[in-house]
């Protein structure tokens, strides 16, 4: 195999493992019917005149599988906090207690679990799609070197290192999704 033409599979795999962190956090932010402090990870609050997520004006904490608490450390951005999480979709009702919000968790129903699951579903082929993309760019890669003047044998080597990670990375997307949908689905 030629040195001259390395491809940068270094490259491939920090973009492949973006795709993955990318998954992973559409993935946390599903609503699973068990408290997760992570599910309030998109919800920005409007404090100080910016857009701040709620773990930065309070303490989040999940002292029972089906309640989250935030305790805001300012006294005036508890209304704020309120209307954040009321106006999130996430389908929770804040409870007020002076400057600490309780978010019981309400059990899904089962039509509500089977839509989760089709997200969840959604945003696991938004991922192999880009993890297709990622390959599809390796791939150009090895072509152009070939039309440079790579060897048949490195154009085959490389190609099969590109089309194993794609691989790799589809199948832990597919058991990533897999192990979500049970946790949606359970009861």
């Amino acid at each position: 195999m030629s040195e001259e033409f390395e491809l940068d599979v270094d490259d491939l795999t920090r973009r492949m493992d973006g795709a993955m962190s990318a998954l992973k956090s559409e993935f946390a932010s599903l609503r699973t019917g068990r408290a997760s402090s992570s599910m309030l990870d998109p919800v920005m609050v409007e404090a100080y005149g910016q857009k701040t997520p709620i773990n930065q004006v309070g303490t989040v904490n999940v002292p029972e599988p089906r309640m989250v608490t935030i305790n805001v450390w300012d006294k005036s951005l508890v209304e704020l906090v309120d209307k954040a999480i009321r106006e999130s979709g996430l389908g929770i009702n804040p409870q007020m207690n002076g400057t600490l919000i309780m978010l019981p968790i309400p059990e899904l129903n089962e039509e509500r679990r089977r839509e989760l699951s089709k997200v969840a579903a959604q945003y696991a082929e938004q991922a192999r799609i880009s993890i297709r993309n990622i390959r599809k760019d390796g791939m150009d890669q090895v072509k152009k070197y070939k039309s440079d003047g790579m060897s048949e044998d490195d154009q085959k080597f490389w190609e099969g290192e590109v089309q194993e990670m794609t691989d790799d990375y589809v199948k832990r997307i597919d058991s990533f999704l897999h192990t979500k949908q049970d946790e949606i689905m359970q009861v």
